[in-house]
């Protein structure tokens, strides 16, 4: 199971934010470039790079830091947030940017999606984005009325090959995985035409909670306040469970 840092970027600076609340963040660096380094210095072999700006206001905010990052680094970079069309996401592809998170696209813009799809095929991940099993958009300022499962649904018989899960209500908390709605969403996988590879995010506090993780078929983990807190030592979470 890869094991993957979170960069999240709101006004300039590497911040998390707990539960995706714009009013909770705890800023951890001013230069998120340094912390790519850092995180690349320490064994990773990607990095999860969101702007959260730009995921809020449906356009990328912190391009010119994002793009830095892109630069800066000798590990793939996979980037999200406010990537609403196709022209964005081969902007951040010619970039370097090895892969590209549509989130709030794929549960309302459908038509987009797929010509993403068929231009980029493995280049292009979507996010999945749950609260209380129900889908949030725009950042996660809203919640639409899609269930999650029913979107995982769609994007496997559209064929997207690679997934996000986020349970929001763990994201940033310290908490732990939401174990069972993690196995729900893996057994549904299962049971698909088309089974798409799935990424977990949320709640990651300990080498317990990872070796949990590395016991199902999940492809990656992202690790992001626990990182920055030291709860979790970057090097000892690749050595417990892979790279």
């Amino acid at each position: 199971m890869e094991i993957i840092p979170a960069i999240d970027i709101r006004d300039g600076r590497c911040v998390r934010l707990e539960q995706g609340d714009y009013a909770r963040e705890t800023v951890f660096a001013d230069d998120p470039v340094a912390v790519a380094l850092r995180w690349q210095g320490a064994g990773a072999r990607r990095l999860h790079v969101v702007d959260l700006d730009g995921a809020r206001d449906g356009r990328p905010r912190n391009d010119d830091v994002v793009r830095a990052i892109l630069h800066a680094s000798a590990v793939p970079v996979q980037v999200g947030g406010g990537i609403r069309d196709v022209a964005a996401v081969e902007r951040y592809l010619e970039a370097g940017a090895e892969r590209v998170i549509l989130g709030t696209t794929a549960a309302k813009d459908q038509t987009t999606l797929v010509n993403a799809i068929v231009l980029f095929r493995e280049r292009l991940i979507v996010g999945v984005d749950a609260r209380d099993g129900t889908v949030a958009t725009e950042g996660w300022t809203e919640t639409s009325t899609i269930d999650a499962t029913d979107l995982v649904k769609q994007l496997s018989e559209i064929g997207v090959a690679r997934i996000i899960y986020t349970d929001i209500l763990r994201d940033a908390t310290l908490a732990g995985p939401n174990f069972a709605a993690i196995h729900d969403l893996l057994a549904f996988i299962s049971g698909l035409p088309s089974p798409t590879q799935m990424i977990v995010a949320g709640g990651v506090s300990s080498i317990e909670h990872l070796r949990r993780l590395a016991d199902l078929p999940v492809e990656g983990a992202i690790i992001g306040k626990a990182l920055y807190t030291g709860d979790i030592s970057l090097a000892e979470a690749i050595a417990a469970v892979g790279p």
